[in-house]
């Protein structure tokens, strides 16, 4: 459906600041079945099975033990990897599993060099013009404890990040069992903890290779819906978008990015909008709060060297963080449980997160590509816009729909069906909103929106 169109309605039109415009043109709005089923599968069981197992290892440490098959990061691997591809066979085998195996020379984190491990499901499109447009979500494996050099103490790490790494799991069981017209790739990395080992790894891979990742997002510590001071939260989760990155030197589109007032129209903060958009029509009572960072004070996430890459990522954590029951050794102070242990999740949160990235990642999987090649005009002064872009591939493409907000806006106020053209002028002064683009299919699947590059 027009998901995009359908969390505008919750919104009142806004009168223009100046000269008349019709009103907004809305398309059907109706639910997708095939993402419904989706959300009714995801299994909050499953997920607290997969956390507990997780945590059984006793440690994940990117430098503990390979060999064993009942302790340390090796035998948790392997042990994901089986249940990938027990979810690939059980699917019909539409699950391809891999391993992303290299050696990350020695550093501050890692004395002496040490074999990284991302465990991989990749869920080819079946839409030959969409097959290469990937979407890939993560969460990361290993573990630790207070001394983040510790790689023999138990780590059970069930929030930090067995629980995302359970989100993502069972996304790719569930996600596994349909057809979808572009590529998911589910993935659990290795060695967030000791430098974000294995998400550089394969964000360059990606990087190197030209994949066209069109989003990514990252589920790190999604596990508790419990305060530090014992509130309980259960129908927010943050999202961390960033908007203009902290680059030295600033390339030629994103000065034209900020000249244009488009600080907040980063392909991570469109990333974000589309995100919330989905979850909170499908999810009713669910809140996805964007955040204007890159991520919180002090920490780091695997989204970030897929945004160093330039591709659009974003973080999904937990409303509120109870600190005692992150990078703890276990023990108690004065009669209080400290350290990361399953007892301190909440697994029907969890596969709520888990609804949350899978209504995304549905739409996006389902939906056109962003309109490519967005301009608008600005060959005169005129109180109107005009807008122009290329035009979409997908053969089951209805049209476009452009979107517009006031400048102070956070998210998109009006929406208007244009049809299947590649240009057209609004009535509204292109000085006094933010316009952005989508593309819409013959289902009603919108895609992100696309932001606008003058053209004289």
């Amino acid at each position: 459906m027009n998901t995009t169109l359908a969390f505008l309605l919750l919104i009142t039109p806004l009168a223009f600041a100046s000269g008349g415009v019709a009103s907004d043109t809305q398309l059907e709005v109706k639910e997708n079945p095939q993402i419904a089923a989706v959300l009714s599968d995801i299994s909050a069981a499953n997920i607290g099975s997969t956390i507990r197992k997780l945590a059984s290892f006793g440690t994940r440490h990117t430098l503990s033990d390979t060999q064993s098959d009942t302790r340390g990061i090796g035998a948790a691997r392997r042990w994901i990897q089986s249940e990938l591809e027990r979810y690939s066979k059980e699917g019909g085998g539409r699950l391809e599993v891999t391993l992303d195996d290299f050696t990350q020379p020695p550093g501050e984190r890692n004395p002496q060099p040490v074999q990284v491990v991302n465990v991989v499901a990749t869920l080819r499109g079946t839409q030959p013009e969409s097959r290469d447009r990937i979407y890939v979500v993560t969460g990361h494996y290993d573990s630790r404890v207070t001394d983040v050099m510790n790689s023999t103490a138990d780590a059970p790490g069930a929030d930090d990040d067995a629980s995302g790494v359970a989100a993502v799991m069972e996304m790719a069981r569930v996600l596994s069992k349909k057809n979808w017209d572009a590529t998911l790739v589910f993935i659990a990395v290795a060695g967030e903890e000791q430098g974000l080992f294995g998400s550089t790894h394969w964000a360059k891979l990606a990087k190197e290779k030209n994949w066209n990742v069109a989003g990514m997002i990252t589920n790190d510590i999604v596990g508790s819906s419990r305060a530090d001071d014992g509130r309980v939260v259960k129908d927010h989760v943050r999202l961390f978008a960033e908007g203009v990155p902290p680059l030295r030197e600033m390339s030629d589109p994103l000065r034209t990015l900020v000249r244009t007032g488009g600080e907040n129209d980063s392909s991570a903060r469109e990333l974000a909008r589309y995100i919330k958009a989905e979850a909170e029509k499908r999810l009713p009572g669910m809140t996805v709060d964007i955040i204007y960072r890159r991520d919180r004070y002090l920490r780091g996430g695997d989204h970030s060297p897929f945004l160093d890459a330039g591709f659009p990522a974003v973080r999904m954590t937990e409303p509120n963080e109870d600190f005692r029951h992150q990078h703890q050794d276990l023990r108690k102070e004065n009669g209080v449980q400290m350290g990361d242990l399953p007892e301190f999740c909440d697994f029907d949160y969890i596969a709520q997160v888990a609804r949350v990235n899978a209504s995304a990642l549905g739409g996006l999987a389902l939906a056109p590509a962003a309109p490519a090649k967005l301009e608008v005009e600005t060959k005169e002064l005129t109180n109107s816009t005009t807008l122009q872009w290329a035009a979409n591939a997908e053969p089951d493409l209805a049209g476009y729909e452009i979107l517009w907000r006031e400048t102070t806006a956070p998210l998109w106020q009006h929406a208007r069906a244009v049809g299947d053209v590649t240009r057209f002028t609004l009535p509204a002064s292109k000085d006094n909103f933010l316009f952005g683009v989508c593309a819409i299919d013959k289902e009603g699947n919108a895609s992100p929106a696309a932001y606008p590059t003058p053209h004289r």
